[in-house]
């Protein structure tokens, strides 16, 4: 489902600095996985995951998801296929906070121009999932921490696509709500979703339903 053949990514911030983020990174994650990404701050996760979502591309190597090189997409194509194929849920959540939990998780879908009783159904089944159908007209800005993430993971499943990728999802939640994301996640592996979380949080590194964890050190495997 996912893989990255021999990836290097250097960041030049200016003419004189280059960092070199990855270095030689190989990874092949197959369908219905769930992979964590284990690592320090600074330490690649996050690079490999915009790498595989197609929103950054690599210096050097090939990154192939779901049959498509995504590192060869032009940048319309690349938007289209993460649409389709990529729900992202980032550490901050990137919500719009004057706008409400509808208007937040239907965004992904404005481009497809879907009817509006496809829109409905869409919206009510990912409400329903995880539990904030009461929240609907509520501005996100005044919903707790674990509600906006619940708002940001019914966003990046609204389209169904089959690959998750989580950045440091529990990075600003309390044990309580890391936990209840944890069973999210278990729920959405028993749906043959492909999953990879990067974290360095310790809760998932001994879970029974997680297939492997990879260690990311100054980017390398």
């Amino acid at each position: 489902m996912i893989e990255l053949k021999n990836i290097t990514k250097v960041f030049t911030p200016n003419k004189l600095e280059k960092i070199t983020a990855l270095k030689d990174v190989n990874l092949h994650i197959k369908k219905g996985e769930l992979v964590v990404l284990k690592g320090a701050s600074g330490s690649g996760k996050s690079t490999i995951l915009s790498l595989i979502a197609g929103l950054s591309k690599p210096t050097f190597g090939e990154v192939v998801v779901n049959q498509q090189r995504v590192s060869k997409l032009v940048d319309d194509f690349a938007s289209m296929f993460r649409r389709q194929n990529i729900g992202f849920v980032f550490q901050k959540y990137n919500l719009i906070p004057n706008l409400t939990v509808e208007e937040n998780i239907i965004t992904p879908l404005i481009p497809t121009n879907p009817n509006k009783n496809e829109l409905e159904q869409k919206l009510l089944k990912v409400l329903k999932k995880f539990e904030i159908e009461s929240k609907r007209e509520i501005k996100v800005k005044s919903l707790s921490g674990g509600e906006q993430q619940r708002v940001a993971i019914s966003r990046a499943l609204i389209n169904n696509p089959p690959i998750i990728i989580a950045d440091e999802p529990t990075a600003n939640l309390d044990e309580k709500l890391s936990l209840d994301f944890i069973q999210i996640v278990r729920s959405l592996k028993d749906e043959g979703k492909t999953i990879l979380i990067a974290t360095h949080d310790p809760l998932f590194f001994e879970l029974d339903f997680v297939d492997r964890v990879v260690e990311i050190n100054h980017g390398k495997i």
